[in-house]
């Protein structure tokens, strides 16, 4: 199964990259109507599995041990094919 990993860093922790972009947008690209951007990162991987609970457990082992930081970061991830 192909499976997306979705990262975000959590409510509240402030997103440099994502001021970033938006100040960009907005002042250099002329795209006033851009507010509240917040990065992340995406990670796409092929699990050899097809029970959904052993995915999420798979996911959320790989997100434990190497993809995440717990403290600012959530994650989400969804089954793509």
């Amino acid at each position: 199964m192909k499976i997306r990993i979705l990262v975000s860093l959590k409510k509240g922790v402030l997103d440099i990259q994502g001021k970033a972009i938006e100040a960009s947008l907005q002042k250099n690209l002329g795209f006033t109507q851009i507010s509240q951007v917040r990065q992340g990162k995406v990670v796409e991987l092929e699990i050899a599995e097809t029970d959904s609970e052993k995915i999420k457990k798979i996911v959320d082992e790989i997100c434990d041990k190497l993809l995440v930081n717990k403290i600012i970061e959530d994650y989400s991830h969804e089954v793509i094919s």
